[in-house]
């Protein structure tokens, strides 16, 4: 009775595990954050903060667009270049996360938040 009782609790912490896994899909700079408020909140941003990914299917400058949110406020985008397939993951349903890789103060705007996105599975 014991051996089934622990083989039901590992088979459930398994798959406990399994519902939280996370695979690192992609690493880039934030784009475009001189033109929103990321001066306004970056003081209270943090490494590892949550960021919230919309896709923008009628974005005028790009038709890919992923816009990334910290907190609900809109802080930049994915860059161009590296936007194709997470733009058609989340067309897709993927489960993507993303969050705050890295933070600096630096005057390149490119340079001053590095967003990791991750695939949850």
């Amino acid at each position: 009775m014991r051996l089934l009782a622990t083989l039901s609790l590992l088979a459930w912490l398994g798959n406990a595990a399994a519902q939280s896994l996370q695979l690192l899909i992609q690493t880039m700079p934030l784009a475009g954050s001189q033109y929103y408020a990321l001066a306004e909140v970056r003081p209270r941003m943090r490494t590892g903060d949550a960021l919230t990914l919309h896709r923008e299917t009628d974005n005028r400058h790009d038709r890919l667009a992923v816009r990334v949110d910290w907190q609900g406020r809109p802080i930049g985008y994915l860059p161009r270049a590296g936007n194709r397939v997470l733009a058609a993951a989340l067309e897709r349903g993927e489960r993507l996360r993303a969050r705050v890789g890295a933070l600096a103060d630096d005057p390149d705007p490119w340079r001053r938040v590095v967003v990791e996105v991750y695939l949850e599975l």
